[in-house]
């Protein structure tokens, strides 16, 4: 449904885009293989793919541009398939589509920054903010759960509404 070249040849046009291509298949080995090669013949320093899911290939893509010298978060994804190529009906708006989405990934890549994954400690407690009825109730089955919990409330006692109440229906309890 999407003239490809066409697509191609638009984001060709747009300032500060170095290289664009038609790559069949560019989650495969020959595409990731290309996708590399690019990187290091055009000095590329972000990456856009447009084609399926960031769902089901954002990941590979990470990866692959990551072996070819960029920082993996230094790449944008454009899903034309799934929200393009499935849903429009005629193949000249679809192809005026994948050109805007794709022009908008390309300006989203522009102000990518490089990143560095980090990893903190965790410490296992829990916080319930509430202690009316549920979030005693909370409390009580996420410390019988094996974890530390603080229990948060604004007033100076807790039991919320139900304390407030004499009795409990149908028992007639006490409901302090």
């Amino acid at each position: 449904m999407v003239d490809v070249k066409a697509v191609v040849e638009a984001i060709k046009k747009i300032p500060g885009v170095v290289y664009a291509a038609d790559l069949q298949y560019s989650c495969s080995d020959l595409g990731q293989g290309a996708i590399k090669e690019a990187i290091k013949e055009h000095q590329l320093d972000r990456v856009v793919v447009s084609s399926c899911s960031p769902r089901m290939h954002e990941i590979t893509f990470q990866r692959c541009i990551e072996a070819g010298g960029l920082n993996r978060y230094l790449f944008e994804m454009a899903n034309i398939r799934e929200q393009v190529s499935w849903v429009t009906p005629d193949k000249e708006s679809a192809t005026e589509k994948a050109i805007r989405l794709t022009e908008i990934a390309v300006a989203k890549a522009s102000a990518l920054q490089p990143l560095t994954p980090m990893k903190s400690p965790v410490e296992k407690r829990a916080l319930v903010i509430g202690g009316g009825i549920s979030g005693i109730q909370a409390a009580l089955d996420v410390s019988l759960a094996g974890y530390k919990v603080t229990l948060v409330e604004r007033l100076p006692t807790i039991g919320g509404r139900m304390a407030q109440l004499e009795k409990t229906f149908p028992t007639l309890d006490c409901s302090a």
